[in-house]
């Protein structure tokens, strides 16, 4: 057999296998000094020898610290933002029961949701209405049976928070001003009568449909039980 022929039988290279992270530390592990000894692989990754043979990682790990550090700081102060907004809400939802209970009939009620929509929370409206055949306290919104069902979209649904093109009619001279709602349903009165507390903003992310509705369920409440005050006749 020839050289040619010999060649042909030759066995290929083998392609060398990818180096794993185990493979490496086993290996680093094994010979220490090939990274302590090697000066440009150690000034590649940031690190340095110290007295005694030990891997200083200077500045690499300064700046994973750092980093760390960074980070921590960003998560606290998101953190102490949402406390503090939180707390300002409930501050301003406080203010805003006191305000309710104070009213002395249910026209003043009604004027007294718009007010404290506008002034205490930048609102363009709030409003309470109520579904009746006949004629709803002075400063209500009179809807028809079945109304509320309808704004919010669906009889099993207690609140509604974004926009919803059924409900702009609520607010009479500012709907359009209104670009989005936060709407609860209300049941007042023995035999209870279905009715709707809902509040407008001028911006349209002011509330929306990710938004807890809580608060404004709270307020809701308040009505409810300031209103039973004065049966409806």
């Amino acid at each position: 057999m020839d050289g040619s022929q010999g060649d042909m039988f030759e066995a290929a290279p083998l392609a060398p296998s990818p180096l794993s992270p185990e493979s490496v530390r086993r290996f680093l592990a094994d010979n220490p000094e090939f990274l302590r000894e090697d000066d440009g692989l150690l000034a590649e990754l940031g690190l340095k020898v110290a007295a005694g043979n030990v891997v200083d990682f200077g500045p690499a790990a300064l700046a994973r610290v750092h980093a760390a550090h960074q980070r921590e700081a960003e998560q606290r102060r998101e953190l102490e933002e949402v406390a503090r907004a939180n707390f300002a809400a409930q501050a301003q939802i406080h203010g805003a029961v006191v305000d309710l209970l104070d009213a002395r009939n249910p026209s003043d009620l009604a004027r007294r949701v718009d007010e404290l929509a506008r002034s205490r929370f930048g609102l363009a409206a709030g409003v309470i209405a109520l579904e009746t055949d006949g004629l709803p306290p002075a400063g209500w919104v009179r809807l028809v049976e079945g109304q509320v069902d309808m704004i919010l979209d669906g009889p099993q649904r207690l609140a509604r928070m974004g926009f919803a093109p059924t409900a702009l009619g609520l607010f009479g001279e500012a709907k359009d001003e209104v670009r989005s709602m936060a709407m609860v349903r209300m049941a007042i009165w023995e035999p209870s009568r279905t009715g709707l507390l809902a509040f407008g903003s001028a911006d349209p992310v002011g509330f929306t449909e990710d938004m807890g509705s809580e608060l404004v369920a709270f307020l809701a409440r308040v009505v409810e039980r300031t209103a039973e005050r004065w049966p409806l006749l």
